[in-house]
């Protein structure tokens, strides 16, 4: 159950490929942790100090934060205050669809900014979250779309192979652990894929991704389960084949980083509405 006037609410648009979501009255910290999409977010009220990447950023109403897959980020509220957001996520597959039916050239790019301040992308983001909420005609919610990312194109995107760098080794273990999340990774396994010992290996991937090996073992078998969940598979089922050993581990892993349970995630997916504040 949600806490007191706490409302987390959340649309997929089934048509557009894509998810919306408000978060209003929170005022928990989110630990560090990343995502499997490209996120976009708008600040509505509320202070909250961002670190992303190594970077730190205090956000207030009207601040844009976008994140690649991947990047890494954590944030908390500044001086207690209740957290108002709009965000929109979409999957590297459909962005990448999307950039290409943009007409610009554009197929594999990333944000090369984490944070806008005061951005002119506030209004279109706000308008397409506002289109996918209330079910708006499809035209409308693909014109919202469009709009947006044509800005976002134009102001702070940049082709993928712009980032670069990074220790090739530690590229390897985040394979590795991408490909082998649903087995009992131990450190043994990265240290012999990688060289290193594991006091170095373990210094080396923080620094590098900005998680521990086991967070960053923990954030993918997330990603997966809710796919798995999206998919139909029951939650429990769901849990064993991301490599989850314990429910309710699983549950409150679930429920800390996206503000529902597996179950309420999964109604989503089958009502493309989110439960009501309280829904169990």
């Amino acid at each position: 159950m949600a806490a007191e006037g706490e409302e987390r609410r959340v649309y997929y648009d089934g048509d557009l490929e894509i998810e919306a979501y408000r978060l209003s009255g929170i005022v928990q910290k989110f630990p560090n942790h990343f995502h499997d999409c490209y996120v976009i977010g708008l600040m509505i009220g509320g202070r909250r100090h961002l670190w992303c990447r190594g970077a730190e950023y205090d956000l207030s109403a009207g601040d844009i934060v976008l994140f690649n897959p991947r990047d890494n980020h954590c944030c908390s509220p500044l001086g207690g205050e209740a957290l108002d957001y709009r965000g929109v996520n979409i999957g590297p597959q459909v962005f990448s669809r999307l950039l290409r039916e943009t007409g610009l050239g554009a197929e594999e790019l990333c944000f090369t900014k984490n944070v806008l301040f005061q951005s002119d992308i506030a209004q279109p983001l706000a308008a397409l979250y506002d289109a996918v909420a209330k079910r708006a005609p499809k035209m409308e919610r693909e014109e919202a779309l469009f709009f947006l990312l044509e800005q976002l194109i134009d102001e702070c995107a940049a082709p993928r192979s712009e980032r670069g760098g990074g220790d090739e080794r530690i590229r390897l273990a985040c394979g590795y652990l991408e490909e082998h999340f649903a087995e009992n990774v131990a450190l043994g396994d990265l240290t012999a894929l990688t060289g290193y010992g594991k006091s170095y290996l373990i210094r080396s991937f923080t620094k590098e991704t900005g998680l521990s090996p086991y967070r960053y073992l923990q954030t993918v078998r997330l990603g997966r389960a809710k796919r798995f969940l999206e998919g139909g598979v029951p939650p429990v089922e769901a849990a064993d084949l991301a490599g989850f050993a314990d429910q309710s581990h699983f549950t409150n892993f679930f429920k800390e980083f996206t503000g529902v349970t597996p179950k309420q995630y999964q109604r989503i997916f089958c009502s493309g509405v989110a439960p009501s504040k309280g829904d169990a």
